[in-house]
């Protein structure tokens, strides 16, 4: 993409950005003006009840939608038109709220699997190992940094629900995202896998740029810098947690849902 495209001054400041971002299914906005702007290198967090929009925003982001109004910017680049492959190849690249991993692969199968892309290598699974072996010392490097050091010939079919979505976060840092969206991460995880994949995130964060979708307001308070809240699928307020937290326009947001400030 030419340099005379990229908005030097949003670059600068800001590894994601949309602006007046909207998206309407026969007539109604499930997103509507929203204008996010997640700092270089921030951990930032989009919250609000159910229904608020977070899912269909991410969707926007990623390009698994298209936009009814509105813009969205990656490092200062206008990727609203962009295909879901080519903003991932651009360094956006999204974890799933369901873990979505090769349940008979091993874990380390399954982050060569990932870093194939990066490298350049096909995906040709009739091929020799040998042929992507030169991928596995990265692979292992990837998994000691999820805290999946132990279990490099495990299939993913045999790990626990948290090591199941910490093997999904190195698959997918295996892609080395400038930024990277994660949806509920620890969604359905009992009390003891939520401190391990908060810990997790907060040490793959390092020179990194977060956006994260999360329930849960304890990881929420433990990782981000900024929160975004969410209601009726637009902005209704933003600032650090304990803002949010103390705001009455959240407060009364929250009340009666599952969350609780």
């Amino acid at each position: 993409m030419d340099t005379a495209q990229i908005d030097t001054t949003s670059a600068q400041d800001y590894a994601l950005e949309t602006r007046d971002l909207g998206k309407s299914f026969a007539g109604f906005y499930a997103v509507k003006g929203v204008n996010l702007q997640v700092r270089r290198g921030s951990v930032h967090a989009l919250i609000g009840p159910n229904g608020a929009g977070k899912t269909t925003c991410f969707n926007l982001l990623t390009k698994t939608l298209s936009p009814t109004t509105g813009k969205v910017f990656l490092e200062g680049r206008d990727i609203t038109r962009l295909r879901t492959a080519q903003v991932a190849k651009l360094g956006l690249v999204r974890s799933f709220q369901i873990s979505a991993t090769f349940p008979h692969l091993t874990c380390l199968e399954n982050v060569r699997v990932a870093l194939q892309s990066d490298y350049g290598k096909s995906f040709r699974f009739w091929s020799p190992i040998s042929a992507v072996s030169e991928l596995n010392a990265r692979a292992v490097e990837l998994l000691e940094r999820v805290g999946l050091a132990n279990a490099l010939d495990l299939t993913a079919a045999e790990l626990s629900y948290g090591k199941k979505r910490a093997l999904e976060i190195a698959t997918t840092l295996a892609l080395d995202p400038k930024v990277l969206l994660l949806d509920e991460p620890t969604a359905g995880m009992g009390h003891e896998d939520i401190e391990p994949i908060t810990k997790m995130i907060s040490e793959v964060s390092d020179g990194r740029t977060i956006l994260i979708v999360e329930h849960n307001l304890s990881v929420v308070a433990t990782l981000c810098e900024r929160i975004t809240v969410l209601q009726h699928g637009e902005v209704l307020t933003e600032g650090t947690y304990d803002e949010v937290a103390n705001d009455p326009d959240v407060i009364t947001a929250y009340m009666g849902g599952v969350d609780e400030l």
